[in-house]
């Protein structure tokens, strides 16, 4: 526990003081009690009682006074953030491999329903954003606790040529820092371009505002927003692709980006390795329809001589490493849809400073309150 004004710590003294001088009291009396030779009178002429009834009140207006000067403190205690006072920013690969067929009936529908029930089964409360990515990473939906629009783009879900898992990074930090003024866009550490592996911005497209638009006082957007010193923050991003990175920043360029900013990534790599046929609806194929690759085939490897229909785990597992999240595996609808289900139980709560004179204060006003009622209520005379 730590304390905001440790000087008023002080009042505390106020307690043992009037408890002592409660008891100076009892004893004073005791020396001027009433001499009488026959007791029995006494006590018949008075209610019976208890003699603790008659401490009751004054060990609550001390109880009050303790609680009082402990809030004047204004003390401090470390608490997790609940997981419905957060956001999550789904960042979803929609990338020609999505059609692959080793997944029933293909990865995109399975993923799609699987990112359905995730987001029906959150509280109310949490604000989900979507992040869809391809050849260029862009901001479907912005985060917001409004159910409908986010399944209604998860259903529209539409597939594109390349994967650029990086720029997906970086368009859900800017997404974060749409709504958390504590995190900086991701263009902040990177003004010039100059990232390693190509510059920030490169495959992400223009961010639409978040709802009430960016500029105001204390926009996260504004100049003013600050990448984070240390620590986390509430809002974390779920990354779900089934390939290597094509172009762009790297995946462990922008993860350092998103560890400055206190966000954690969890990845998790879907999929399996063997050769499959890709075979999407209509409606997933988008403008891609007339020219899909086979598993392996040319144009689905780059110059290193990887696959990207592949995952490329080592990279994944360095994002969730740098950042703080986890990495996990699904090489199947069955298994995406459990590594969605238990998330909310993996994901670490934020562990903040929480001030609690508010509820200490209220303690002690109803112990003054407990006081006074007990004082009416056992009263030895009317």
């Amino acid at each position: 526990m730590t304390f905001l004004w440790p000087w008023a710590l002080p009042l505390l003294l106020a307690a043992p003081a009037l408890a002592a001088a409660y008891l100076w009291q009892l004893r004073r009396r005791r020396r001027k009690a009433v001499r009488h030779p026959d007791v029995s009178l006494v006590r018949a002429a008075a209610p019976p009682s208890r003699r603790w009834r008659r401490h009751a009140p004054v060990a609550l207006v001390l109880l009050a006074l303790a609680l009082l000067g402990l809030a004047g403190a204004r003390p401090q205690v470390e608490a997790a953030v609940p997981m419905r006072e957060r956001a999550v920013i789904m960042a979803v690969d929609v990338s020609a491999s999505m059609c692959a067929t080793d997944v029933d009936p293909n990865r995109l529908t399975a993923a799609q329903q699987a990112v359905r029930r995730f987001v029906s089964r959150q509280d109310q409360e949490t604000r989900i954003g979507l992040v869809v990515f391809s050849g260029f990473a862009q901001l479907a939906v912005a985060p917001t606790t409004d159910r409908q629009p986010l399944l209604e783009a998860i259903d529209s879900l539409t597939t594109g040529r390349g994967t650029v898992i990086g720029a997906a990074i970086l368009k859900s930090v800017d997404a974060i820092a749409e709504i958390n003024p504590d995190v900086a866009p991701a263009s902040v550490d990177d003004p010039a371009g100059l990232m390693p592996g190509g510059p920030v911005t490169s495959g992400v497209s223009p961010t639409p505002s978040a709802p009430g638009g960016p500029g105001g006082a204390g926009s996260p957007g504004s100049p003013g927003g600050q990448a984070r010193a240390g620590g986390t923050v509430p809002e974390i991003v779920v990354l779900l692709t089934d390939g290597a990175n094509t172009r762009g920043v790297s995946p462990q360029a922008a993860a350092k980006v998103a560890a400055a900013r206190g966000v954690r990534v969890y990845p998790i790599g879907y999929g399996t390795t063997r050769p499959v046929s890709l075979v999407c609806t209509r409606q997933q194929l988008g403008g891609i329809e007339h020219s899909l690759p086979r598993w392996g085939g040319p144009g689905t490897r780059g110059s290193d001589g990887r696959s990207f229909l592949v995952i490329d785990e080592p990279a994944l597992k360095e994002v969730a490493n740098t950042t703080g999240g986890q990495y996990f595996r699904a090489s199947s609808a069955d298994q995406l849809q459990g590594v969605l289900d238990d998330l909310p139980a993996k994901v670490e709560g934020e562990r903040r400073q929480v001030e609690v004179s508010p509820a200490l204060a209220g303690l002690g006003l109803l112990a003054v309150l407990g006081a006074v009622g007990l004082s009416v209520r056992w009263r030895v005379f009317p």
